[in-house]
């Protein structure tokens, strides 16, 4: 029988995570899936742990590094099941995760693409659900999100791990776009372009864990050697959309700040001034406004914040 669902993990130098990571789909209590992990040019012994695993259910490919959008796209080609869920190689899904996805594609009417809720681990005993007006429907709730954009200006409803594709829908928007490099908005361009095109369905039980100090993260490589995503694309629809305007805003301002602390005001100044201020709140128009230096202190004081279990997002997109 060919499995229901296939399960995308890109592989780049996370030998220290991926067993664990690979051990939650492994205790799934809905079974009828497959995994492919696609190891992306490792230089770790990541790919030799899996190669001892004996499970038929595992196929392993191996390539040159491209990059996490081209990597998630080879595997969906790779894939056998009519719907894909993708799941990063440092984080976990709780049992019942694939369970929840399920039951989401089985109730839908015309359902695209599928989302449950997660959480974010920041490190011991700092796990803290996602923020978003979706999670004041109750931990019960699942059904069609009827605006994608006004649920997203904290934590968007859509992260990568916890989200499930009908890959026919997934082929027609074109995959990850690959113009797009080490983790600087892919992730954001296919959300934008899948919301415009079908409602997300999305369960509030949370069911995905987003490891946030795991091994190698893409978010530690430099913004000078990253291309982020091109948010202009979206403006013309953003005028009859005034959510998605906001939303592109906040991204807006996310990418300057890190141009800001990397030194690039004048490439930063791009990103704030193609900004409506009615986006941003009170703390984001000062923020835009400081020098690197004064970020850097606010940055360690959102993280002394997080260390006593308090979160902030006047900086988070």
């Amino acid at each position: 029988m060919n499995p229901s669902i296939s399960i995308i993990i890109p592989l780049y130098n996370k030998a220290r995570d991926i067993i664990a990571t690979l051990d939650s789909v492994w205790a799934q209590t809905y079974t009828n899936f497959e995994v492919l992990v696609i190891d992306d040019g490792s230089t770790d012994h990541g790919v030799d742990l899996i190669q001892a695993l004996d499970d038929p259910r595992l196929r392993i490919f191996q390539q040159e590094n491209q990059g996490v959008g081209p990597t998630r796209n080879f595997g969906v080609m790779q894939a056998n099941g009519p719907y894909v869920a993708f799941l990063d190689a440092d984080d976990y899904w709780h049992p019942y995760h694939l369970e929840d996805l399920n039951q989401l594609i089985q109730t839908s009417s015309g359902g695209k693409w599928f989302g449950t809720a997660y959480e974010k681990d920041f490190g011991p005993d700092r796990i803290m659900a996602m923020d978003t007006p979706l999670r004041q429907r109750g931990q019960k709730w699942m059904g069609a999100v009827d605006d994608f954009f006004a649920m997203a200006k904290k934590d968007c409803p859509a992260w990568t791990s916890a989200l499930c594709f009908d890959k026919s829908f997934f082929d027609n928007l074109g995959g990850f776009n690959p113009k797009i490099t080490m983790g600087a908005g892919e992730d954001t361009e296919l959300w934008i372009r899948a919301a415009l095109a079908s409602p997300l369905y999305f369960c509030n039980r949370i069911s995905a864990r987003h490891r946030l100090q795991g091994s190698n993260r893409i978010s530690h490589i430099p913004t000078r050697n990253r291309k982020f995503i091109d948010l202009d694309q979206f403006e013309d629809v953003a005028r009859d959309l005034p959510h998605l305007k906001s939303y592109l805003d906040v991204n807006r301002y996310a990418i300057g700040l890190k141009y800001v602390l990397a030194g690039e005001t004048s490439v930063a100044r791009t990103y704030f001034d193609a900004i409506d201020a009615n986006s941003l709140s009170g703390a984001q128009l000062f923020l835009r406004h400081c020098p690197a230096w004064i970020l850097k202190i606010m940055l360690k004081i959102q993280q002394l914040l997080l260390r006593l279990g308090w979160r902030i997002s006047a900086f988070e997109r």
